[in-house]
């Protein structure tokens, strides 16, 4: 292995093979998860049907909340693999290898070959880092964009020869136009506040020369003009504007059911990412050591902008402090090459706390598949929440083995720790990365369906069976996204009848497209729209799903027929209608 490892490349070659044996595997043996999963995934399904690949949309209509850009890389896709579950999650596992790579880089960079690689490695093997690159959202390919530019930038303001300067500015710029164009403006927001609080901390030191300033803006304003600019001389500025003000209304108001406590993120941070972020808590505490291009202090800059910048924001859902995760992966890489170099005293508490927390996952690991098991008479009975109780009364199969993914994780912690407490630190890191992700690949191929089997489950089996028939079909009472992907909508036909009432309400309500209501009167809207399916003159089959503590919205209706009920979901359609086979 060392032989391989001292050969070009040999470091890139394993990382590369690693990211691909544990990121690719099963990335389809599971549905797609309400709501972004299925969400972003439907975006891009709906480029591909309608070939409308500059304006976003969700149910053919403009959807304001994300730019183009992921959406093209899961439609690219989609294109080669289908509209599947592995093609919407594809992207994401090769960016993962990619920020593999990428660390490990800068890391050789910053410090050698081994600091690269215990970086790559810490950051794939903790929990929700791990888990984002088999997902199908956007952050992982938001986050890498950001982090690239903020580390050319540091490059930037480190040097002082024009021609690098230069080069440097360009990349940065290329980098944040490309976040731009994935997440919005959020993305130049994060870079400027990064370097805004960097600047103020070196008392306005002078940062780069007027060129390069100038080749940075240029940079981004061309990177972003492949969006905006063909969408504004195409269709106006009415997207554009529209869009602009749903990001600040976004971060302004809280979304529906996203409402938490300003320390939510820091919890996310600090249980999501072990053990990485056990293991950079020393890190914070340093304050005289320097590195190079101050890349310590940036990082811990970064960190903290994105953490107090998302807890400010009312609206809080778990991956939008990702972000902070790779700064924090360099603090934690920083501590195990300093241990490595034997320039650091190893802090005891820290052993403990990796310890105590890899006891309490592998138990959860362990406990899972049992109470599953005995779910019947463990957890139904106690249940007070009837929506859950039917959830769970799934018919779920537990082999007897599972448990044993939890028993392999503490061992693995175990010894783990012992190597960290032995100073053999690049053994630790293998032995905590490997196994952690190991479990989690397992876990994902193993328990994650049945846990999805009564989560979502039957209302996406629903789904499934009426692809590609011509029915309206609606959830009731509840936000889904899942009816539109796994039914495969397809485009609202000018003549039918649920076209017709669409353009009727917008006119009682004073306007030319949906995006036009305030937010309060589209919530309105999509209600007089379900309840017109319900009780209107449809002219095609239209099937309901609805929540089983919630079945009076619809079993009340005369012209709904109960079809069966399943799991936590009860199932109807309009009696006048038979289903098409």
């Amino acid at each position: 292995m060392k032989s391989f490892l001292e050969k070009p490349y040999g470091y890139q070659v394993l990382l590369a093979l690693i990211g691909l044996v544990f990121f690719l595997p099963f990335l389809g043996s599971v549905h797609l998860f309400d709501w972004d999963e299925i969400n972003f995934a439907e975006s891009s399904r709906e480029m591909l049907v309608s070939k409308n690949f500059f304006q976003v949309q969700i149910n053919y209509e403009p959807f304001m909340e994300k730019p183009p850009l992921f959406f093209w890389l899961q439609s690219l896709s989609m294109g080669v693999f289908g509209m599947t579950e592995f093609a919407a999650r594809f992207p994401n596992a090769i960016f993962g290898v990619l920020t593999m790579l990428t660390l490990f880089k800068i890391g050789k960079t910053l410090r050698s070959d081994i600091f690269g690689f215990i970086w790559a490695l810490i950051y794939f093997g903790s929990f929700l880092p791990n888990l984002y690159y088999k997902s199908g959202i956007i952050d992982p390919v938001f986050n890498y964009f950001i982090f690239t530019s903020i580390y050319y930038l540091i490059r930037l303001i480190s040097v002082e020869k024009g021609k690098e300067q230069n080069r440097f500015a360009a990349l940065s710029g290329l980098f944040v136009g490309l976040a731009i164009i994935t997440k919005g403006p959020v993305g130049l927001l994060l870079l400027l506040l990064t370097f805004g609080v960097y600047w103020v901390f070196n008392k306005f030191k002078k940062v780069g020369s007027i060129k390069s300033i100038l080749i940075f803006i240029i940079t981004i304003f061309a990177v972003t003009f492949l969006w905006f600019g063909y969408e504004l001389i195409q269709n106006g500025p009415w997207f554009i504007v529209e869009f602009v003000k749903y990001q600040i209304d976004l971060f302004t108001t809280p979304v529906a059911g996203h409402s938490q406590p300003f320390y939510y993120h820091f919890v996310v941070v600090l249980i999501g990412c072990f053990p990485l972020s056990i293991i950079a808590i020393p890190r914070f505490l340093n304050k005289k050591e320097q590195d190079t291009f101050e890349f310590e202090k940036w990082m811990k800059i970064l960190f903290w902008v994105v953490m107090i910048l998302f807890s400010i924001s009312t609206t809080k859902i778990v991956h939008y402090s990702s972000m902070a995760y790779l700064p924090l992966s360099y603090l934690a890489a920083t501590y195990l090459f300093k241990l490595q170099e034997r320039k650091l005293e190893l802090k005891k508490w820290m052993l403990i706390t990796i310890g105590f927390f890899g006891f309490v996952f592998s138990s959860l690991l362990t406990l899972l598949p049992i109470i599953i098991d005995r779910k019947d008479d463990w957890l139904i009975p106690n249940l007070k929440d009837p929506f859950a109780a039917a959830q769970l009364s799934v018919d779920i199969p537990i082999t007897g083995w599972e448990f044993l993914i939890g028993v392999f994780y503490f061992i693995s912690i175990v010894f783990g720790v012992y190597f960290l407490f032995k100073l053999q630190v690049i053994k630790s890191v293998l032995v905590l990365s490997l196994s952690t992700a190991l479990c989690l690949l397992i876990f994902a191929r193993v328990m994650v369906p049945k846990i999805e089997s009564f989560s979502q489950g039957p209302m996406i089996a629903f789904y499934e069976n009426l692809k590609g028939k011509d029915v309206y079909v609606t959830p009731v009472n509840m936000k889904s996204y899942a009816q539109y992907f796994y039914s495969e909508v397809k485009p609202l036909g000018e003549g039918s009848a649920l076209s017709t009432y669409k353009k009727q309400l917008l006119l009682q309500h004073d306007a030319e497209s949906f995006n036009d209501l305030p937010q309060k009167d589209k919530t309105i809207f999509n209600s007089q729209v379900v309840n017109w399916l319900m009780t209107g003159e449809v002219d095609k089959p239209t099937c309901f799903v609805v929540r089983v503590h919630q079945k009076n919205k619809i079993a009340d209706q005369a012209n709904c027929e109960f079809l069966y009920q399943e799991g936590g979901f009860a199932f109807y359609k309009r009696k006048e209608f038979k289903l098409p086979k």
